[in-house]
């Protein structure tokens, strides 16, 4: 009797394991074709979360860890700057004698600042007067407050760009895609006059005007073609350097270091193997004392 219910437990728990085998597999197929339909859906297009879009990345020489500034486009930055950007940017941080023997010699940086006319005083009389502009002088500001300057711009107020390129997340290749990424505003926006849409700007609507709206706006001294890219690159790189004057001798000073710290780490290694491999590959054997 005993082993009979026995038998009856195994068959009954047989027949319970292929049920429940059967239902799993069937549970497991409609689980597939849920997801093969998943997968064959149309999938909705959605907006990120980015706004604005990240701009490409751009291969600066500068960008290198080998490469510093590159003057001749440095220079010629100057002069779009002087040229297009000055009339409403200003950089207060940066003084002419910044660029002596950096960008320009001091005889030409003297003729450029001379041509600017600053407030000084108050003299004997105790009255301000106007001079020409010496090296010692900084960049004069296109608007003499900050009221003036956001009446003269639809109540925008143009950024400082002193600092600009550090202050700024990625600033190089935003700079570069923000000027050269103005066009015209896509169906369903609406923008008002004033404003100009331009996809790398947070919101896509900004109050300044396309300042390389052409080629041919600055005159290069050396004879460069000027083209808006040309225009925007020169400019770009002008602004890292005005950002990080002595970013050259920072990098040089970093791979002199490292240069330092891998020869001697290197001596240390040969130092480390000659003192120490007697004690690391001596074999010391231990016989049994002779009575």
């Amino acid at each position: 009797g005993s082993r009979r219910s026995k038998d009856r437990a195994t068959r009954s728990a047989a027949m319970a394991f292929r049920l429940l085998s059967r239902r799993g597999g069937a549970f497991a197929g409609a689980a597939a074709a849920a997801a093969a339909a998943a997968s064959a859906a149309p999938v909705p297009a959605r907006c990120e979360d980015k706004d604005p879009p990240h701009p490409p990345r751009y291969p600066f020489w500068i960008k290198s860890i080998f490469h510093g500034h590159e003057i001749p486009s440095v220079r010629r930055g100057y002069e779009v700057y002087r040229q297009v950007c000055a009339t409403c940017h200003s950089m207060k941080q940066l003084h002419f004698r910044h660029l002596v023997n950096q960008v320009y010699p001091e005889r030409r940086m003297k003729e450029l600042a001379s041509a600017y006319d600053v407030v000084d005083g108050p003299n004997d009389e105790g009255e301000m007067f106007t001079r020409p502009a010496i090296l010692v002088d900084a960049f004069p500001s296109p608007y003499p407050n900050e009221e003036a300057a956001r009446y003269a711009n639809g109540g925008a107020l143009p950024p400082d760009l002193s600092v600009y390129t550090t202050a700024k997340h990625e600033g190089l290749d935003y700079i570069f895609a923000l000027l050269l990424g103005y066009r015209d505003p896509p169906a369903g926006i609406a923008c008002r006059d004033g404003l100009y849409y331009n996809p790398y700007y947070p919101g896509g609507l900004l109050a300044m005007p396309p300042p390389l709206h052409s080629d041919g706006l600055v005159d290069y001294e050396d004879g460069t073609p000027c083209t808006k890219s040309q225009m925007a690159k020169d400019v770009v790189n002008f602004l890292c350097w005005a950002s990080e004057p002595c970013h050259d001798e920072r990098k040089l000073m970093g791979l002199k270091a490292l240069s330092a710290c891998l020869i001697g780490s290197g001596i240390c290694g040969v130092w480390y193997r000659s003192m120490w491999i007697g004690y690391k590959t001596r074999r010391i054997d231990f016989t049994k004392a002779v009575m």
